[in-house]
């Protein structure tokens, strides 16, 4: 018995130590190669810079470099499904995003990725906070004069956003369930054009990141509803969240994150989540991301997991109750 006890023991740590060993190999391996975080979007928006912000800190506080690889295509799944299929070393991470990981799931009908099984999480970089705005010849100011004029006259109101499938459509459907209000979607190829046709009147409404028309309410050319966050933001402090306006619980950020292929060992995830972190806090990168409209996270690997399951199945809930379907 003693021995059979022994044996086990002994069997036991080799297992330790040949899980220690394979992660101080792969961080070897990695430390002497080009850290890609694969961004699976186009250049130049608003989920692309928030990678770019950081890759240049991080790079130096890793030792390495790092380079922010865009990956378009299939909205986000091509570039996603690349992550997931690498190897799980530390060289290749994801710029995740919610609609990517959360959404998208849920509303094409094949994927070739898991979220929940195929990742890593290691930090959420932030929340981009959204906005519902309006024409200013709406007939409704606030968030209950709208839901009342969407109830009373359900062919009136429309409301335009960057695509469907994206988390401000979902934002608008989980409105329309919780209120029981009428709205007709309006997808665009991207949030710009939304905009300019709700500042030229032709929708009476947009649902979009408060970046992309925060000028447009200062200077009063559109007028807010409500932001989707749970406080008011510093840069629109007149503007009231959902939550105050009557719908309590109320909350959709669009977030993006930075995550791992499955089985990337803990020391490499734990590393990295505290680098990420401790460039999320300084002061020039909070600067670039108030530009971006998204405010600073840098939460632990499992923050940010319970964060991804629990709109992976808020979503769900509101993809099938609208029956959104995407090839």
């Amino acid at each position: 018995m003693l021995r059979r006890c022994f044996i086990r023991s002994l069997a036991v740590a080799w297992v330790g130590i040949a899980a220690l060993a394979t992660s101080a190999s792969a961080q070897d391996e990695c430390q002497n190669k080009t850290v890609r975080l694969i961004v699976p979007f186009a250049a130049g928006g608003v989920t692309d810079s928030s990678a770019r912000a950081i890759v240049e800190k991080l790079g130096a506080r890793l030792g390495q470099t790092i380079i922010a690889d865009n990956r378009p295509g299939a909205s986000g799944n091509l570039g996603t499904d690349a992550v997931a299929k690498a190897a799980p070393d530390g060289c290749t991470l994801l710029l995740g995003f919610d609609g990517t990981l959360a959404i998208n799931p849920h509303v094409f009908q094949k994927m070739p990725f898991d979220p929940l099984r195929d990742f890593e999480p290691i930090t959420k970089l932030g929340d981009a906070t959204l906005i519902l705005v309006a024409h200013p010849s709406l007939p409704a100011n606030t968030l209950q004069e709208l839901i009342a004029l969407g109830r009373s006259k359900p062919d009136l109101l429309s409301y335009g956003t960057s695509g469907t499938g994206g988390t401000p459509h979902l934002a608008g459907e989980l409105l329309k369930q919780r209120t029981g209000m009428q709205m007709k979607h309006v997808p665009y190829k991207g949030g710009g054009q939304a905009i300019v046709d709700v500042l030229g009147g032709h929708i009476p409404l947009v649902y979009t990141a408060v970046a992309s028309a925060q000028q447009h309410v200062k200077s009063g050319k559109l007028k807010a509803i409500a932001i989707s966050s749970e406080k008011r933001l510093a840069s629109l402090p007149e503007v009231p969240t959902f939550a105050e306006s009557g719908l309590p619980g109320f909350v959709v950020d669009s977030w993006v994150g930075v995550l791992a292929p499955a089985r990337t060992p803990r020391p490499i995830v734990e590393r990295l989540q505290r680098e990420i972190a401790a460039v999320l806090a300084m002061p020039e990168i909070r600067d670039r991301y108030a530009v971006l409209g998204i405010e600073p996270a840098g939460n632990t690997p499992e923050r940010f997991a319970a964060q991804l399951r629990a709109d992976y199945e808020r979503w769900e809930r509101v993809v099938k109750q609208a029956q959104i379907s995407l090839e």
